[in-house]
Order: structure tokens, then C-alpha cells, then sequence
């Protein structure tokens, strides 16, 4: 693995922040894509994402912070994001509570805005979890001896996040492709969606499904005794029931609509 892209003297770029960096913009370009679609205002859904985008870094950085407290020794370790070190749960709820915020102080649609930040959210994370790759971080769990996964387990070098010199499961590298498939999947299907927050609600569903099963081989976060989940997994659950009970509570609206017209 690369942690560092390039270093000159004492500064360096690292490879994890230029692919979150990428990630950000292309998510960027994608939610305005949609949001023209939806014909809502560009600028004010411009302050949106890049307000939600401080938000969700923000979330992130406090909860990788208080899971993973003996990692910071000096106040530059709590603000040295760019080195790594952030949680996506973290994140997402620091996003979402921003966005909220902001979504009421524009009047915006949020089943709208909703749809059209799934996708965008979806295919940054994607592209992410490369630069998590390359880092070290969101390791997976050391993979048993004689297991299929042995063909494609990562060994990371010295000077990673990742404990070095063993096999571990791919858990960055399957989750960028994951979420890049569930992309496409959302992408296609916003092209016929039969209500606004549809994709919201099935990007809730697939990838809270995604990242439960996932989680069993991450190494990063340990389960909580006695129940032996993991929280990201207690909130992947939230996740795939909130979505599926916002189905629901959409179609019910759109059939009290149909017979009010």
C-alpha cells in the first residue's frame, strides 16, 4: 500500500485524502446533476452539501475520536484529518443533522434533496474507501488459514493503520465496490422512481444491508458485549428499518394524494 502520494521536506499528501478529496467532488457534480433534475434552487443546494460536507467531517472526526481515544497524544492528532482517521457513521449523522438544519432554513424538499444526495453520497463514499485502502484504515479482521479469502487478502506494510505483516479480509477494497454497484443500482432506478424519497429510502436499505454483514469482518470497532454486534451494526439495522418504513409511510402518501386529485 501507498499511504503517502508525494512528500516534499515535511509536507505531505497523502493518498487517502486526495481519493476523499476526489470522492467529495465527483459527489458534488453528481448531486447538482440531480438536483437540476428536481428543479431546486443550484445555489441554495450548493450551501447545503458543502455546509453538510463540514458537518459530516466534523461527526466523523468525534466519533472516530471517542472510539479510538489512544490513537491522539497532541491537539495537531485531533485535527489531523487529512492523515485519516474518521468514522462513516460519524460522519452520516453529523451530515444529516447539518443538512436538516439547513434543509428547513431553505425550505427546501427534502424528499427531493434526499434522492438526490443518496446517490451523490453513495459513489463518494465509494471512491473513499479507496483512499481507506491505501491508508490502512477500516481494516479487516487477520483471514484464517486454507480460507477463499486468502486469494485476496491484503497484506499492509509498515507505517499503516492496519496491523502490518498478516493477510487481512479486503474490507476497504469490497466496500468501494460495493458502493459503487449500489450507485448504479440507485442511478437507474431515479430514472423511473415512483416518489420522491424512494432512493433515499432504498440507499438507507442497501447499504445499512451492506454494511451489517460487512462489519463482521472489520477489526476496527469491537462488538458490544453481551449482544456481540458492533455499533456500526446496531445503526446499520436502524438504517435498513427506517428505510423501509419510510417506503411505506411514502407510498401511503402517494395513494392519499392519488385519491384526493
Amino acid at each position: 500500500m501507498c499511504p503517502e502520494l508525494f512528500r516534499i521536506g515535511d509536507f505531505v499528501i497523502s493518498t487517502y485524502g486526495v481519493f476523499v478529496a476526489v470522492g467529495m467532488i465527483i459527489a458534488f457534480y453528481i448531486f447538482l446533476y440531480f438536483v437540476k433534475k428536481e428543479n431546486i434552487d443550484e445555489k441554495k443546494a450548493e450551501n447545503i452539501f458543502l455546509f453538510t460536507i463540514v458537518g459530516g467531517l466534523i461527526g466523523a472526526r468525534i466519533a472516530y475520536i471517542i472510539e479510538h481515544p489512544d490513537q491522539f497524544k497532541t491537539l495537531v492528532d485531533y485535527v489531523a484529518i487529512w492523515k485519516g482517521g474518521i468514522d462513516w457513521f460519524g460522519g452520516f449523522l453529523g451530515g444529516v443533522f447539518t443538512a436538516l438544519l439547513l434543509i428547513r432554513y431553505y425550505k427546501v424538499n427534502i424528499w427531493k434533496i434526499s434522492d438526490a444526495a443518496a446517490v451523490a453520497l453513495i459513489i463518494g463514499h465509494g471512491i473513499g474507501r479507496i483512499g481507506c485502502t491505501f491508508a490502512g484504515c477500516c481494516y479487516g479482521k487477520p483471514i484464517p488459514e486454507h480460507s477463499f479469502w486468502e486469494h485476496f487478502g491484503i497484506t499492509f506494510p509498515e507505517g499503516s493503520a492496519a496491523p502490518p505483516g498478516m493477510k487481512l479480509y479486503p474490507t476497504q477494497p469490497l466496500e468501494a465496490i460495493l458502493n459503487i454497484f449500489i450507485f448504479f443500482i440507485l442511478f437507474l432506478v431515479y430514472r423511473k422512481k415512483f416518489f420522491d424519497g424512494q432512493i433515499f429510502s432504498m440507499y438507507l436499505i442497501l447499504y445499512g444491508t451492506e454494511r451489517f454483514f460487512l462489519e463482521f469482518l472489520r477489526n476496527v470497532t469491537p462488538p458490544i458485549e453481551p449482544i456481540g454486534l458492533t455499533w456500526n451494526q446496531i445503526v446499520s439495522i436502524l438504517m435498513v428499518i427506517f428505510g423501509i418504513s419510510l417506503i411505506v409511510y411514502r407510498l401511503k402518501y402517494q395513494k392519499v394524494l392519488k385519491l384526493n386529485e
